[in-house]
């Protein structure tokens, strides 16, 4: 593949993503669903591409309008630029007081981790029971549901090298479809929820009718608004600070890859050599991919820079921004390779799948969050709930929906859940080796243990988490009465 393929690779995604933003800002139904410009301009590089344009007989051939080179470039970018995502997750951003971040995080943490272990324990058991008998799927389906909702595009992508070696090269495709399912169904249950709670008065911030200004439909700031896409934290007669973030992010994937290449070597030095089979030997680091070490990298790096006073120079919005022009090029690139003929040989399962991680995650938001959490519940559950159906993103973009001036504690106890949430959930190490888990042991050992940890996670959150946050609950709401009587 020539230098200039691989280059005209990523002006093709940039015009597709500027595409994607031309049709959100100009079609109303499109608006309406809140759909990312990167799903719009990938949905349109797969239309044009192999999968539905190169199946027609004309001029163009069988990679559509694109070359060859082109596609493979494509498809070797997600598993790249989702160690770069990762990465830059906690990098510029200061540690909580313990006391204020323990009272927010316990709560919030029990209710992730029950939306992201109890997703492995709903698929595993559908893979047990329905999809490997009946369907002839194998046993690795059963981790798709947190791959694509909690994980998102980036990890379902990210994945997919770990998948092909493993003889499961059609999984990643179905995590990808089941990503953009997620990411489209969490932004319009979402809006559904909100308006319900709005409704019957669950939530305690917004009222009224739940309306977004036309600039905000169209992903556009209005002229009389300002938001800063970060901090000069040097001089560019020195280094331009984008390309200074963009160094440091590089270290930390670096430092990642170390640990990744020092486990690697423990194993093959230990236990490798006993085999499982006559042909499969006891590896589980061989098979873990490099992002979620990416992340112990950035966590690294920014623990040494605060240790040795150099933290100010990184700013978490540039890093945020990094982050962002990496998950966009990621989500295009990864719907343009989508393989349409893997997602309609396992229909059944994907469809499966699909609604029975929606119906899990709704059930989870309603009957769940309201009891672990006390004040705020419906505004800081809803975070939980669009990261479980999708990304990051979803649940910020339906916390800011419930929440557009940010009164209420949501953003920050989701921030707080996220630094322990995110090493081992939706992208972290219990991602990483859940693939390479069912492969060597199948499906029960994975599932029991995920079925402890939801079982603790609930547990916990119901017997130790809920008394006082009642108390908090009921505190607030006597004294609300009494300062209503006192006003009458």
């Amino acid at each position: 593949m020539s230098p200039e393929a691989v280059g005209f690779a990523f002006l093709i995604l940039g015009v597709a993503l500027l595409l994607g933003k031309f049709v959100r800002v100009k079609v109303g139904w499109v608006q309406s669903l809140f759909l990312p410009s990167s799903i719009i301009g990938g949905a349109l590089l797969l239309i044009l591409g192999p999968q539905v344009l190169g199946r027609f007989n004309g001029p163009w051939g069988e990679s559509g309008l694109f070359t060859e080179g082109m596609v493979e470039t494509w498809g070797v970018l997600p598993g790249l630029l989702i160690s770069v995502i990762f990465a830059t997750m906690f990098l510029g951003q200061d540690l909580p007081s313990p006391k204020r971040a323990a009272k927010l995080v316990g709560p919030q943490l029990s209710l992730g981790v029950a939306f992201g272990s109890g997703q492995y324990v709903i698929g595993l058991l559908l893979a047990a029971l329905i999809l490997v008998p009946v369907f002839a799927a194998s046993p690795m389906t059963g981790a798709l549901i947190e791959i694509g909702f909690e994980g998102g595009h980036g990890t379902a992508a990210g994945m997919r090298p770990v998948m092909e070696e493993l003889g499961f090269g059609e999984g990643a495709d179905l995590a990808v479809g089941l990503a953009t399912v997620g990411i489209v169904g969490g932004i319009i249950i979402g809006i559904g929820l909100i308006n319900w709670g709005v409704r019957t008065g669950k939530t305690e911030e917004l009222k009224g009718d739940v309306k977004m200004s036309v600039a905000e439909q169209k992903g556009l700031f209005r002229s009389d608004e300002y938001y800063s896409a970060g901090t000069m934290t040097s001089r560019p007669s020195s280094v331009e600070p984008f390309s200074l973030h963009m160094a440091i992010v590089a270290v930390a994937i670096l430092i990642g890859w170390c640990i990744l290449e020092g486990l690697r070597w423990i194993e093959q030095q230990t236990y490798a050599n006993v085999m499982l089979d006559d042909t499969t030997p006891l590896e589980i680091f061989a098979y873990v991919p490099l992002f979620p070490m990416a992340l112990l990298g950035g966590v690294i790096f920014q623990v040494i820079a605060g240790r040795f006073g150099f933290d100010r120079y990184i700013d978490h919005q540039v890093m945020l921004r990094i982050q962002g022009l990496a998950l966009d090029f990621l989500i295009v690139s990864a719907i343009a390779t989508l393989s349409l003929e893997a997602v309609g040989d396992n229909l059944a399962a994907f469809a499966i799948l699909a609604v029975a991680g929606i119906v899990f995650n709704v059930a989870i938001f309603l009957w769940l969050a309201p009891r672990v959490i006390g004040r705020f519940w419906f505004e800081r559950g809803i975070g939980d709930f669009g990261q479980s159906m999708g990304v990051t993103a979803t649940g910020l973009i339906l916390m800011r929906v419930v929440d557009p001036e940010a009164k209420t504690p949501a953003f920050e106890a989701f921030g707080y859940k996220q630094l322990v949430f995110e090493p081992f959930f939706g992208g972290g190490l219990v991602t990483a080796l859940a693939i390479p888990i069912i492969y060597l042991t199948g499906v029960w050992p994975l599932f029991f243990v995920m079925l402890a940890v939801f079982t603790i996670a609930v547990l916990v959150g119901l017997l130790y988490f809920r008394p006082r946050e009642m108390k908090d609950r009921d505190e607030h709401n006597r004294k609300m009465a009494e300062q209503e009587q006192a006003s009458v």
